[in-house]
């Protein structure tokens, strides 16, 4: 109530935009439902993936700087989606007056950081094996807590390479590669981990 949530629901079909470049000024967004995708527009026209936003995370401006152009768009991914918008100046006057609040969008944000750190890290001294089994791991639901895991195949072959710097055509060798050695298994709709600490050290091997 205090946020004013309730007059700023948004419901997009699959494929609408949510904001494109220099649209989201001082709004933030949270993903009640569905995929996001983050990306921008290269100079060759090209559309490139910065993250896939999933259900539960927060998007937009995220640093609260307001007037802080953004030169990305958001756009609703695979399936319709359900999220809410308010406004920054909102967003701060509410994490002074709730303190645990501030502290939960605080770790989100560092988790959000920290995923970005890792992606760049990864592409700049992992191979592409090593850079496929990392994002697969991060797609993983951070409440997960069992050693096996079966991941949603929301993501094309085509937004995985874009994600991880290769190509579509490397990327199916890769995961038919990483299915033979018996480190997934892919199905119609999930790609199954049947264990993810020896996929971690597969990844930590290979790079």
């Amino acid at each position: 109530m205090e946020l004013n949530v309730v007059h700023n629901f948004i419901e997009a079909g699959k494929g609408e935009y949510i904001y494109f470049p220099s649209q989201n000024n001082n709004k933030l967004y949270f993903a009640k439902e569905g995929f996001i995708k983050i990306g921008y527009i290269d100079e060759q026209g090209n559309e490139c993936i910065k993250e896939v936003i999933q259900k539960g995370e927060i998007f937009g401006q995220i640093t609260l700087e307001k007037n802080n152009s953004q030169d990305e768009f958001a756009r609703a991914y695979k399936t319709d989606v359900s999220l809410c918008a308010f406004n920054v100046d909102d967003f701060i006057l509410l994490l002074q007056k709730k303190p645990l609040m501030a502290l939960a969008f605080s770790n989100q944000l560092g988790k959000k950081v920290r995923k970005i750190e890792t992606r760049l890290v990864n592409l700049l001294n992992k191979n592409v094996q090593s850079r496929l089994i990392n994002l697969l791991l991060q797609l993983i639901p951070e409440k997960e807590t069992s050693n096996t895991v079966a991941i949603e195949r929301f993501l094309t072959h085509e937004d995985i390479a874009k994600l991880i710097g290769s190509s579509r055509q490397t990327v199916t060798t890769t995961l038919s590669d990483l299915e033979a050695q018996g480190l997934i298994s892919i199905t119609k709709n999930h790609i199954k981990i049947p264990d993810i600490n020896i996929l971690k050290r597969s990844a930590t091997s290979d790079s």
